[in-house]
């Protein structure tokens, strides 16, 4: 009878232990969801007129993959005009973000450090600033210093209409031949293995 009991007690801590776990992952994905779809509450919010809703699509932006990089150009914080065919032959990083974006800062400082390591191999990095105030962002990079080229889409067109962009950040990777080889959705670190292998891979 003993033993017997004991068994029991055993099954149930597992199904307590069972219980428990199903409730984690049920919390997790009620954090989670909300979250993800914020992002893009956030982007309809700050969708300029005649930009259709459609382009923030999360699938819209998978064909890009593989295909040739959408020329643009677009100010820096200057006023000068940088277009990004002028560094054909270049593998290019472009961060789409924004300075009311938490973890868009900590991807820039991340990214600043990787181009302090590769700007002499040939790495190129655009930070677009996607929103409709100058004044934020020269006051963001007023705080945060960066060594590479800060550019300013004001009526974010580059970014929604043909970088389909629906989240902040969102970094591109081009390659050397003007191809979109990567993309990332999130703060990104470029300081982990993973993230600098898959710009020397691109390097060599």
């Amino acid at each position: 009878m003993r033993d017997s009991s004991e068994e029991q007690q055993a099954v149930n801590g597992k199904s307590e232990v069972a219980i428990v776990h199903k409730s984690l992952l049920h919390l997790r994905s009620c954090l989670v969801l909300p979250a993800f779809f914020s992002f893009i509450l956030i982007s309809f919010y700050l969708m300029p007129r005649g930009v259709s809703a459609e382009l923030l699509s999360p699938f819209a932006i998978e064909n890009l993959i593989g295909q040739k990089a959408p020329d643009f150009s677009l100010p820096d914080l200057s006023g000068k005009s940088v277009a990004l065919s002028s560094y054909r032959g270049k593998v290019i990083i472009v961060l789409f973000w924004a300075s009311w974006c938490p973890p868009c800062k900590n991807e820039l400082q991340s990214l600043n450090n990787l181009y302090r390591v590769y700007r002499n191999r040939g790495l190129i990095i655009l930070a677009v600033a996607s929103e409709q105030s100058s004044a934020a962002v020269s006051e963001f990079i007023e705080r945060m210093p960066l060594e590479f080229d800060v550019l300013y889409d004001s009526n974010l067109i580059i970014s929604k209409d043909v970088y389909k962009v629906f989240m902040m950040p969102t970094t591109f990777i081009i390659d050397r031949h003007g191809i979109i080889s990567k993309k990332h959705f999130g703060e990104q670190d470029w300081t982990r293995a993973e993230r600098v292998a898959e710009v020397e891979s691109l390097l060599k």
